[in-house]
């Protein structure tokens, strides 16, 4: 396989990735594994596994190993936190994504943050969320737009 065959397959992988088309991606990215070390291929890899097949312990591991490589890259990020929220751990990957907008802006990101919903801050901090004071406290400031 030529470089630049190899690259479009890469590309292609990456692409169908983003579009949610997992299967077509995992295709593209298993056949083109033993050919490159590259730590982005290994971590799209690792989002099409747990997406697709339940690998979820492989796919955690790959997307360490990326993050090894390259800690400064936020497509690592990402896409461990899509890991997490295929295995159903939607508060380690809010974690990750927001640790992944420290390292750098990604609109990806953004929008999988968007996606979830996250909830604002509760108005008194030590206490917990269902705590009468601060669910009222909450509803106030709400309604006088304060919030």
């Amino acid at each position: 396989m030529e470089e630049k065959s190899l690259s479009a397959m890469i590309d292609e992988g990456f692409r169908e990735a983003d579009r949610g088309n997992t299967l077509v991606a995992l295709m593209h990215l298993e056949e083109v594994l033993d050919r490159t070390s590259n730590p982005e291929v290994t971590s799209y890899l690792a989002y099409c596994l747990a997406k697709e097949r339940g690998q979820f312990q492989r796919a955690l591991d790959l997307c360490r190993e990326a993050l090894e490589k390259e800690p400064s890259n936020a497509v690592h990020y990402l896409n461990l936190g899509r890991v997490y929220l295929a295995a159903g751990r939607r508060k380690n990957a809010v974690h990750i994504f927001r640790k992944a907008l420290r390292v750098g802006r990604n609109h990806k990101i953004v929008e999988e943050l968007e996606r979830l919903g996250l909830r604002k801050a509760q108005p008194v901090p030590f206490l917990t969320r269902d705590n009468p004071l601060n669910k009222y406290m909450g509803k106030l400031l709400s309604r006088m737009g304060l919030r």
